[in-house]
């Protein structure tokens, strides 16, 4: 049986791809070097992840969705970023905590896990204490995340799409929630329960992030339905008002529009009706382009 992290023959994501990324570059348009585009302290996360003090970012390049609408379209589906070994991140997940961040949170790094897991282990090693946030598009496998189990504290997944006919269209996987859901029930299973500290700043959980897209209230309500018959309240769930079409949305006519206050609060009353408590909203002045941090390598 093949090594699914094995980078010469590259299986840790569903793509399955095979590609030997010791040479070339696989689905998630990485090698088999880390690649950041950014380290910094954010403060637009969920309130127990940002709190007073912000939350300490790492955003990786590359990612193994091909999202028509993302917002971080520059890092994620062109590449750009720098190389860093796996010594300079652990060094990075220690700055972070010097620089007084909640937590350190790792953007977009399923296409490194083999990588992070040496890196976060090297950095607890030398004196990370705060908690470690793994912030995913939802697309995991499994296994791979079995290889995080201990290392990491709070899970902040998406769960993007229901419908394999949409995920097929808007990123190009059909079996994208054969594996998402899959995916945030190890998460769930390796955190359990929420659990807050004195400030109310997240210790340990789930927060399931979806973002509510144009013409697809109908989805987000199965993706509730999910949650509620999983998770019930011991997860959170943010349903996200900020859809803005961008990067190639913004030639496809049912997505090159914001949603609109209807759909977001249809999908918010839903929420509540099917007896969902522990969530958060956003006005709909978060859909604004300028949240999109700049990728100017920063503390890298």
């Amino acid at each position: 049986m093949n090594d699914f992290t094995d980078m010469t023959h590259c299986l840790l994501c569903p793509r399955n791809c095979g590609i030997d990324r010791t040479h070339t570059v696989g689905r998630c348009k990485s090698t088999d070097k880390i690649k950041a585009a950014l380290a910094s302290i954010h403060m637009w996360e969920e309130p127990p992840i940002s709190g007073s003090r912000g939350s300490g970012t790492v955003f990786f390049s590359g990612c193994s969705l091909g999202c028509v609408f993302c917002q971080n379209h520059d890092i994620s589906q062109e590449n750009n970023g720098i190389e860093i070994s796996i010594d300079r991140l652990s060094e990075i997940f220690v700055e972070q905590q010097g620089r007084d961040a909640h937590n350190v949170n790792l953007v977009s790094a399923g296409h490194f896990i083999p990588q992070v897991k040496e890196a976060l282990k090297k950095a607890k090693a030398n004196g990370l204490k705060i908690p470690v946030v793994y912030n995913s598009g939802g697309y995991e496998k499994v296994e791979a995340l079995r290889l995080l189990d201990g290392l990491v504290d709070i899970y902040l997944p998406d769960i993007k799409f229901f419908s394999s006919e949409i995920s097929k269209k808007y990123a190009d996987c059909e079996n994208y929630f054969e594996y998402a859901c899959e995916a945030v029930k190890e998460m769930f299973r390796q955190t359990g329960r929420i659990e807050l500290d004195s400030e109310g700043i997240m210790k340990k959980g789930v927060i399931i992030r979806h973002l509510i897209l144009p013409g697809c209230r109908k989805d987000s309500e199965k993706i509730l339905d999910f949650i509620n018959e999983n998770f019930g309240n011991d997860v959170y769930v943010s349903l996200l008002n900020q859809y803005t079409p961008m990067y190639r949305a913004l030639n496809i006519k049912e997505l090159n529009r914001r949603i609109t206050s209807f759909e977001y609060k249809k999908v918010t009353d839903y929420f509540l009706s099917i007896g969902l408590e522990n969530g958060f909203v956003q006005e709909k002045s978060s859909a604004k382009s300028t949240y999109t941090p700049v990728f100017d390598h920063s503390n890298l």
